[in-house]
């Protein structure tokens, strides 16, 4: 009797404050398109993507959850059933884009106080906007390293610049964890 492929199913929640870029990070990724203007996701918006990897079948459901403050309440609900998240802060030199930065702490605890310790990474989006010589790296690693990020890349949804890549690195983390469990 032959074995059938394995399918696996994960559920990556894509957090971070509002207009960071988490909506087109996914759409880059899952749809291999940007759009330029800014929609505000109200409450959460879900996303879908199929793929063979070593010869299984992957399905991977990606939950973009709003970062507005409003929708606070809605996250414990949105979280549930997770298998990773991905934070997303915006590289952008303004008051956005620190804002963002200093908030990954916050995010990061909401969602392990939700999800127990399941692997995180880190996106700084936008990169496009920045010159990439004037990021200060050394303070981003310190922070990967205190919160046990599987990695950190830098992204731009615009470009796609990086953003297959920094997905793949998670979604391979998520198959290699389970795919012994079997």
């Amino acid at each position: 009797m032959s074995k059938g492929r394995d399918k696996f199913i994960f559920k990556i929640t894509v957090i971070g404050d509002g207009a960071v870029g988490k909506t087109s990070l996914i759409q880059r990724y899952t749809q291999k398109s940007f759009k330029e203007d800014y929609i505000k996701t109200i409450g959460a918006q879900f996303s879908e993507h199929e793929f063979d990897l070593e010869g299984a079948q992957i399905k991977v459901f990606f939950w973009d959850i709003a970062g507005q403050d409003e929708f606070h309440f809605l996250r414990p609900t949105f979280y549930k059933g997770s298998n990773a998240a991905i934070i997303v802060f915006s590289l952008e030199e303004n008051k956005r884009g620190q804002t963002s930065y200093e908030h990954v702490k916050n995010w990061h605890n909401d969602f392990k106080k939700h999800c127990g310790d399941l692997p995180v990474m880190l996106f700084g989006n936008k990169v496009d906007l920045v010159d990439e010589k004037t990021l200060d790296e050394d303070k981003v690693q310190k922070l990967v390293r205190n919160r046990g990020f599987i990695s950190y890349y830098k992204t731009s949804a615009k470009t796609g610049d990086r953003v297959n890549e920094a997905f793949k690195v998670m979604i391979k983390e998520l198959y290699n964890k389970y795919k012994d469990k079997r």
